[in-house]
């Protein structure tokens, strides 16, 4: 990618991310509400729909159903609770961790999607969505009893694409595109330098300095930055006028996060052994994510003028999330957590209801599996089992305009946490009670 491309991108995403994050409501840390029509309909059925612009991002195949030029903006609001409750946490030396529950690690996000799609040739289309397909953010209290494990972590994408679509029959569309990809990663934890310096310089060297377990904290702040790049393609089956199939797949995204740095507040009076110690002193690092594909399919039918039915399975390959390896250029140790993500499978069904020409009603049911395996759950994504419930409305008032709204709560599984983190982090025990609501606003004009 050129410099001037380059800037023009990583400007359009300081603009967005200066007005909001994300939460990740799909399984791990995946993000798919590009649409307030489609979550109306928990997202059955959304390679296959192929109804406004945002089918760019959904199946690149379906903007051959889409007439003359189209613009989709969508905004989904998105309110998140993940709570913990402490059930005998530990320090590295036994002892009870201090501390709170952590308060709400969720908080008020949006996630924002534009599309735009056109003609360039007979029977081709073009299409450009910005878009924002992977999001995590969990913050919580500074003094909670897991602060030596998580405090902060959030990770921010956008993603433009640009597509062509081309029809080949009346019964087959094919589509592709490419992304350039922009992530930014940001993670920070308390780290308990009572216990550090007693393990490294003994309690006669500590103690008289107040330099005792869990009463001497300090902090670590670690950054990174990539543009990487992947694609998208996507096939639509139209049999009849009534039916349509679609499938689509997007590759993964390899980000190598350079350009990172690793920030250290230590406490006041820390030792000089240990402010000289290069575990502890600020540096340059680099870490890798692999972002991970995914492949959908998706049917749509007309049962008669009225009623429509949706249906809708889709993979991804989340066990490429092996580790979260943090790399320090001053020689250090690697920082390591260990991920062994799984793969995922999630299901949906959705009907429509036409109640005239200006109103549809949607409703939708979802079931979206966790990568994360209980016995590697942590806190900075205690991701679980979830199940949609959705409901949309669509009102089109003119001929060009439409209006779409959506909404959905997600029934998310309680899970366990029993997390250590050697030496130095303890163990944090406990449980998480979760649960999601989404609400999205979308307007769509032809010109």
């Amino acid at each position: 990618m050129n410099n001037s491309l380059s800037a023009l991108l990583r400007n359009l995403f300081l603009l967005l991310s200066a007005t909001f994050f994300s939460h990740a409501h799909a399984g791990g840390f995946g993000l798919i509400d590009m649409s307030a029509a489609s979550l109306g309909n928990a997202h059955a059925g959304s390679a296959a729909l192929a109804e406004d612009a945002s089918t760019i991002y959904y199946n690149p195949a379906g903007l051959t159903r889409l007439p003359g030029r189209q613009f989709t903006l969508a905004g989904t609001a998105i309110r998140p609770s993940a709570k913990f409750a402490n059930q005998g946490s530990l320090s590295a030396v036994g002892t009870p961790l201090t501390g709170g529950n952590g308060g709400d690690a969720g908080d008020w996000a949006a996630v924002p999607g534009l599309f735009y799609a056109m003609d360039a040739a007979p029977n081709l289309r073009f299409g450009l969505g910005v878009h924002v397909p992977f999001g995590l953010t969990t913050e919580y209290d500074n003094d909670w009893v897991g602060r030596y494990q998580a405090l902060k972590s959030e990770l921010k994408t956008i993603n433009v694409n640009p597509v062509l679509a081309y029809r080949i029959s009346d019964a087959v569309s094919i589509g592709g595109g490419l992304s350039a990809q922009y992530a930014d990663v940001n993670i920070s934890s308390a780290i308990d330098f009572g216990s550090v310096c007693i393990g490294a310089l003994g309690a006669a060297n500590c103690a008289p300095s107040g330099f005792l377990p869990q009463q001497k904290d300090g902090s670590v702040k670690i950054d990174g930055t990539d543009w990487d790049y992947g694609f998208n393609l996507g096939a639509l089956f139209t049999p009849s006028t009534n039916t349509r199939y679609g499938v689509t797949y997007r590759s993964k995204i390899s980000h190598e996060l350079s350009g990172g740095s690793a920030r250290f507040t230590p406490p006041a009076g820390l030792p000089a052994p240990l402010a000289a110690s290069p575990n502890f002193t600020d540096t340059d690092v680099k870490a890798s994510v692999d972002l991970p594909e995914s492949i959908n399919f998706s049917g749509y039918a007309d049962l008669d003028p009225i009623w429509s039915l949706m249906g809708d399975i889709n993979w991804v390959r989340w066990s490429r999330f092996e580790e979260l390896r943090v790399r320090r250029a001053n020689g250090a140790t690697d920082l390591v957590t260990p991920e062994k993500w799984r793969d995922t499978w999630r299901v949906s069904v959705a009907v429509n209801y036409r109640h005239n020409d200006e109103w549809k009603l949607r409703g939708g049911l979802a079931y979206d599996q966790t990568p994360v395996k209980d016995e590697f759950r942590t806190a900075r994504i205690p991701d679980s089992d979830r199940t949609w419930l959705a409901f949309g409305a669509q009102y089109k008032p003119s001929k060009q305009g439409t209006w779409d709204v959506g909404y959905a709560h997600l029934f998310i599984k309680d899970s366990t946490l029993n997390k250590a983190d050697p030496p130095i982090g303890g163990t944090l025990i406990g449980k998480y009670s979760n649960d999601l609501n989404l609400f999205s606003v979308q307007y769509n004009y032809a010109f």
